[in-house]
């Protein structure tokens, strides 16, 4: 297999306001918890707005620190300017060092292009726009201004086909050690980072915006060069009026061979969103200079950027259209009658009623029915119609609300099968707060035969299944990770049938931490002492037989492969079956497991308790939703889920199909065979497993 370049750990945040020490501080905190980060970018406003700098007071006291020296700082940051003019012993400072204001803290360009020791290239667009300004400047403007011009963005876009690492002034940044030029003539970059929104970032998105002064500002002029730079990483300060915090989902560059693009727009340090909730101001990811194929999110969208929304001209106040009848100056239409009404279409081009064409009624114009070139339903993430005609459209999600679009992630329980204004969670929280039923109660659990996973089941793949036990069952996964029928398959996973297995348990439970203690006993022992609860521990047998977890990585031993388990211990209002995943990864690769599940999840907010018994004790009885991975040499990883932090049960997968290099097996319903190839595959894995399979 051939290797990757290793990732960089970087963290981004939002306007510090001239909030440093506060800042550097939490930055510290965050890099011992969640690190080792290689660099923090600052995004938006660093320094605040420039009266608060010059007016003698304990911020100007701080940024004087700042410049000394005299306030440490954790990690090599990258801070930019925002919406406000630079004080000016920032830009004296600047001036005499080619941008490193103190150690570690490095002023971008206003059209920065910078290229770091690990070869990303990092593009800064600074100020904000101003359409009466952005035209009219003879050149482009410096710190002094808070504006960007015609100019700024020109020298930008310069800047990425530029070979040499060199600042707006022609000054090499040779000062700093830890940036070193890459030869490139590509204007692609990895990361751009901008004050302004793009103008048409919000196009074609359904994610809820904070405000809807958000939908209205925007940069056009930036629309321009995230064209041309196409970044997989967009990172924005301030969108509309304030600093707040929106994720867009991911986008599609086609003439890039796929490449990605995500915009993240982060709240400023510290603010609030007026509710009493803390404004999210950092954002954590981990981005490979040489990534490999990007493997397409099942949330991407129409780009914005090349399939631009037209966008709806409102007309000025006070200005008139022409003849009006409010105003008495043209007479009521007569109403046509139903039967027979045809269709008026509008020629694109000119503006005007087509009355070349056909008669037809308006249900039935194929200008109404056929979706622009490149359209995606949002609800399906399948082209070639219109949401409105989307057969999944009436779908039903598990609590009788409309079935969510894929990749949708409920805030309140963390489920995909419902809409949170469907959720039971926030419902039952509102009906305790009101000491009443709220009007729709909770959903009724399902029972073993809707049951994926129980045997009684009479739609359950039981070809699939390797082995039966007296408390569990290990069977393949329709569409498992490990490509079997692929001629790569013995560089991936030498183990016959692939041997990507799921553990499960006979009788229906929701999660391993919730089995009842009287008949928890055997099902952990079979499962290989999996849950680990207090009540369980406590009248665990010590001679306890080998069973399913220990067989199975004796028999990845064998094939030169290493076992990773992982569970998602998910608590929903419906129930779900407690199953383990087992999954064989090369033995050359199994020191790199841990490093991948943290990398990945720090990208997504996901982190890892440090204290892992303690975990996996809070989360007996059934008391909080977790995911859980047992390692290679034995360790175990526990993340707890968190109402506000989105988890999808497919991380597990994403980790490892990412470590496999394999990212096109992300999206197992791609990866599903024939009940022929099931068969195969199930056969080949019981005639390898059945010297080591506890149940025979």
């Amino acid at each position: 297999m051939a290797s990757t370049t290793p990732s960089v750990k970087i963290l981004t945040v939002g306007s510090a306001l001239g909030s440093f020490r506060e800042l550097f501080t939490k930055i510290k905190s965050i890099d011992a918890k969640h690190g080792k980060f290689d660099c923090v970018l600052c995004v938006g406003d660093f320094f605040g707005p420039l009266q608060a700098a010059d007016a003698g007071s304990s911020v100007q006291d701080e940024l004087t620190e700042l410049l000394d020296g005299a306030i440490p700082v954790p990690l090599k940051c990258y801070i930019m300017q925002g919406a406000n003019p630079l004080p000016e012993i920032v830009i004296k400072k600047y001036a005499n060092t080619g941008g490193e204001l103190c150690k570690d803290v490095f002023l971008l360009n206003k059209s920065g292009l910078i290229t770091t020791a690990h070869g990303l290239r990092i593009a800064c667009l600074g100020g904000i726009y101003n359409t009466d300004i952005y035209n009219s400047s003879e050149a482009a403007p410096g710190f002094a201004s808070p504006f960007y011009t015609t100019h700024t963005t020109e020298r930008l876009l310069s800047n990425t086909l530029s070979k040499s690492l060199v600042d707006a002034k022609g000054q090499n940044y040779s000062s700093l050690a830890a940036i070193r030029d890459t030869a490139s003539s590509s204007q692609l970059v990895d990361i751009l980072i901008t004050n302004d929104w793009p103008a048409s970032v919000t196009s074609y998105s359904s994610v809820a915006l904070p405000s809807l002064e958000f939908a209205s500002s925007g940069s056009s002029p930036l629309d321009g060069v995230v064209q041309k730079v196409k970044p997989r990483y967009h990172f924005a300060g301030r969108g509309g009026h304030s600093s707040r915090f929106w994720e867009r989902e991911p986008f599609l560059w086609v003439d890039e061979g796929g490449r990605i693009t995500r915009f993240i727009s982060l709240g400023a340090f510290g603010s609030d969103q007026g509710n009493g909730k803390k404004e999210r101001w950092f954002y954590a990811f981990s981005i490979a200079p040489s990534p490999p194929p990007a493997n397409r999110p099942s949330n991407t969208t129409v780009n914005p950027f090349t399939e631009v929304a037209p966008r709806v001209q409102k007309r000025a106040f006070g200005q008139s259209d022409g003849p009006n009848f409010l105003w008495g100056d043209i007479g009521h239409a007569e109403k046509r009658p139903k039967t027979g009404r045809i269709s008026q279409v509008v020629n694109k081009a000119n503006h005007h009623l087509d009355t070349n064409a056909s008669v037809h009624f308006i249900n039935e114009c194929p200008e109404r029915t056929k979706p622009p070139e490149g359209y995606i339903c949002r609800i399906c993430n399948v082209p070639g119609h219109l949401v409105r005609d989307c057969p999944t459209k009436h779908a039903v999600g598990d609590t009788g609300g409309r079935k969510p679009r894929e990749g949708y992630v409920c805030r309140a329980c963390g489920s995909e099968l419902h809409y949170i204004e469907d959720c039971p969670v926030p419902n039952e929280r509102s009906s305790h707060s009101r000491g009443g039923r709220s009007k729709k109660g909770p959903p009724k659990e399902i029972g073993p035969d809707e049951c994926w996973f129980c045997l009684s089941n009479p739609k359950l793949a039981k070809h699939l299944i390797v082995s039966i036990g007296a408390e569990c069952y290990v069977t393949l996964p329709k569409g498992q990770i490990i490509p079997t029928q692929s001629s790569s398959c013995d560089d991936i996973s030498p183990v016959p049938g692939g041997g990507h297995v799921l553990i499960v348990p006979i009788s229906h439970q929701p999660t391993f931490t919730t089995i009842p203690p009287d008949i928890a006993p055997p099902i952990i022992e079979e499962t290989e002492k999996y849950g680990y609860p207090q009540h369980i521990l406590s009248i665990w047998r010590a001679n306890s037989n080998l069973r399913y977890k220990g067989a199975l990585r004796k028999l990845f031993a064998k094939y030169g492969a290493a076992a990773v388990f992982f569970e998602v211990g998910r608590l929903s209002s419906k129930g779900g079956h407690a199953h383990v995943q087992a999954v064989p990864v090369p033995c050359h690769l199994q020191d790199k497991v841990e490093d991948s599940f943290v990398n990945e999840g720090r990208a997504l907010g996901i982190d890892f308790e440090s204290d892992v018994e303690s975990a996996l004790a809070a989360c007996s009885g059934g008391q909080l939703s977790y995911f859980r991975v047992d390692l290679p040499d034995g360790r175990k990883m526990v993340h707890i889920m968190k109402s506000h932090v989105p988890f999808s049960v497919q991380f597990g997968r994403q980790v490892l199909v990412t470590l496999l290099n394999i990212p096109e097996r992300l999206d197992w319903k791609s990866c599903m065979l024939t009940e022929e190839g099931d068969k195969a595959d199930a056969e080949s894995f019981k005639k390898a497993f059945a010297t080591f399979d506890p149940s025979l």
